[in-house]
């Protein structure tokens, strides 16, 4: 009989490392990764027409509740953890909740300004719900609030200005052994990779490890300032529970 694994999920935005962590755990030999597994219900129920939209909705389940399911039901042999990469803005407001209490819960943030410039060169028509601020805190408040759970918040910066720190505290919130196959990893695609990976991956798919953070200079136009502005204080809020390590 497989044994129950251990669930991690990770929330975050687009554009905020979040491929680049799901690299670094599906490095472990005791972990299987998810990758976005409500992408097509979040198209299948907004109509966006986002990049490979039709490959998208035929890979997935369309039924949140089947995505549900195999979030908390899924196993693989020889593999103790289950690591599921999630974007906020997919958890659309008729998603229930209650199933996060199966899962530990952690969350990826970054400011909105580099999310914005990052996601708008892929991207151009945008708004503020695209980018996930607004659902991630409301997810956040739901897990601090109504689970028996302190739910971990890290920024991208400080993960990238020490990515053995953050892996290791990661691990300790899970209440698992680091490994040093987390910090590097080969490049190339994974068969784990979303269909979505050929307009969105390219620069992960490159990457063997953790690129050091920088000070970037961006210029936004006048409407991502706009958007920029609109997601500032969900992300305040936020960074205000970021942990320090």
């Amino acid at each position: 009989m497989k044994k129950t694994p251990l669930r991690i999920a990770m929330w975050s935005g687009p554009r905020n490392i979040s491929t680049a962590l799901m690299r670094a755990w599906e490095n472990r030999a005791d972990t299987f990764v998810t990758d976005e597994p409500f992408y097509a219900h979040y198209l299948a129920h907004t109509r966006l027409l986002h990049p490979g939209v039709e490959e998208i909705l035929q890979s997935q389940p369309t039924d949140w509740t089947q995505v549900v399911y195999d979030c908390v039901n899924s196993k693989k042999d020889n593999c103790t953890v289950h690591y599921q990469k999630h974007m906020t803005h997919h958890m659309l407001p008729h998603i229930e909740l209650e199933w996060l209490a199966a899962l530990s819960n952690v969350f990826l943030i970054r400011e909105p300004k580099y999310v914005v410039a990052s996601y708008a060169k892929s991207r151009a028509d945008l708004n503020a719900a695209d980018l996930g601020f607004e659902q991630q805190a409301r997810l956040f408040k739901h897990v601090q609030n109504n689970l028996e759970q302190n739910p971990l918040v890290i920024s991208s910066v400080d993960l990238l200005n020490d990515p053995k720190g953050a892996m290791i505290l990661l691990c300790e919130h899970c209440n698992i052994a680091f490994d040093e196959n987390m910090l590097n990893w080969p490049a190339g695609k994974r068969d784990s990779d979303g269909v979505w990976a050929p307009y969105w991956y390219d620069s992960v798919e490159k990457s063997t490890g953790f690129a050091a953070a920088i000070d970037q200079k961006i210029t936004l136009d006048k409407n991502q300032q706009r958007i920029a502005d609109e997601c500032q204080p969900h992300y305040d809020l936020m960074a205000t529970h970021a942990a320090s390590f």
